[in-house]
């Protein structure tokens, strides 16, 4: 739909059926707001759950999202980064440090901080690359798979649990648990029904929180060496994390360390099988390519949609007004577009190389775990080229129902069978 047709009450971003729209169609609704409304107030509408809030501005300009994301004395994370209010003890449980300002946001990560070491990093790297191959080989002989249940799916979560010390008995577990935290109003992964599916969410959490807490008491008991161990001993000038602080962090890491590599792989297949000669320029010189080619999948798909901030004074953004307590959404997928920014944004190019995305986030709260997912991406682009080089989608990609999550739940795919290798 041609930028021009639209009116603003045509843009309803808090339907959740506005984000089962065609890509371009929702690239040409945030065109239109970043040009004629780039903070524009809406009503939450059903995206919320129990209750509707009062309202939001949607920022949809790159320069709006980097001000509101560098100054958190002023645009707080305290209040949740997700458009529903929820209690201040459920929000710390479902989002640890994410959801937290200076002093405890700086203290937490700081400690969090001690568990990733160089050498838990080289040791991760050596095992992305083991669980790369043993993903590829579970469907490599098939001849066809769904690529999100088969291979982009179980690769980030297998190595988020190995990097845990989680035991493979318990991946299912976890798996389906993270499913229920950020299934948005997808049938396929809970309930309709508002009331029922924040409490499913509530207790997939304490379930993850149980699974940690059971951990922790393992690893005093008898120290191991993985990333449990390494949180429960981590300490920072004497200080070290709380029982509380260690379940909300893993909820957290297995959420976000999952749900998001997974998108962004799944993501990345979708573009490079509808973009044949980007595809074609990757194979070409893998080397040359992988980290301008990663960072564009990041920023064009923009797996996690926006991070809401909210206004700890009166203050303006961009020329708009706020008040103090109004919610702020930092739409990155508009952002992420932004002709102000990028030349030629709704193009996919994998030899982009200004490409200053906020795929990431930015500030104080860019991703922890953003290294760790550009090396997922690369390892599992790499075993693809080499091993189903001809890797093709066969069927429409099924999109997960979420305003937050930019999913893909389901995308059958093709190619030719391999051997499995040692």
């Amino acid at each position: 739909m041609p930028h021009s047709s639209y009116a603003l009450d045509d843009i309803r971003l808090s339907d959740w059926d506005f984000w089962l729209k065609p890509h371009e169609e929702r690239a040409a609704a945030f065109a239109f707001l970043r040009k004629h409304h780039p903070i524009a107030f809406f009503e939450e509408g059903e995206t919320s759950m129990p209750v509707a809030g009062p309202g939001y501005w949607a920022v949809t300009r790159h320069a709006d999202v980097l001000q509101a994301s560098l100054n958190p004395q002023i645009f707080s994370s305290a209040q949740g980064i997700i458009v529903t209010d929820t209690p201040p003890d459920t929000r710390d449980v479902f989002g640890s440090m994410i959801v937290m300002d200076d002093p405890r946001h700086k203290r937490l990560r700081g400690l969090v901080s001690q568990a990733f070491t160089p050498r838990h990093l080289r040791k991760v790297s050596a095992e992305v690359q083991l669980t790369a191959r043993r993903v590829v080989n579970a469907v490599i002989e098939r001849g066809s798979c769904d690529f999100v249940s088969d291979i982009a799916a179980p690769f980030p979560i297998q190595i988020i649990c190995d990097m845990l010390g989680i035991p493979a008995s318990q991946h299912d577990f976890v798996f389906e648990r993270t499913n229920i935290l950020l299934g948005g109003a997808d049938p396929e992964y809970g309930v309709t029904d508002l009331m029922e599916r924040y409490m499913a969410s509530i207790q997939a959490a304490r379930d993850l929180f149980q699974l940690m807490d059971e951990m922790r008491q393992e690893r005093l008991r008898q120290p191991t060496d993985d990333l449990t161990s390494a949180l429960v001993y981590a300490e920072l000038d004497g200080d070290r994390l709380t029982v509380e602080e260690l379940g909300s962090f893993f909820v957290l890491l297995t959420a976000a360390g999952n749900e998001t590599t997974r998108n962004a792989i799944a993501h990345g297949v979708r573009l490079l099988d509808e973009h044949p000669e980007q595809r074609r320029l990757w194979q070409s010189d893998f080397a040359a390519y992988a980290k301008t080619a990663i960072e564009e999948i990041v920023r064009y798909a923009s797996p996690v949609v926006y991070m809401r901030r909210t206004a700890l004074c009166d203050t303006e953004l961009g020329d708009q007004q706020l008040r103090e307590g109004e919610k702020v959404l930092m739409f990155y997928t508009s952002a992420n577009r932004d002709e102000a920014v990028f030349d030629d944004p709704d193009t996919f190019d994998i030899s982009r190389t200004k490409n200053d995305h906020v795929g990431f986030g930015a500030g104080p709260h860019f991703c922890l775990g953003a290294n760790l997912a550009r090396r997922e991406m690369e390892v599992m682009f790499r075993e693809l080229f080499e091993r189903l080089p001809d890797l093709h989608v066969t069927g429409e990609p099924e999109r997960l129902k979420h305003s937050f999550i930019n999913g893909i739940k389901h995308m059958p795919c093709a190619f030719t069978p391999g051997p499995v290798v040692a």
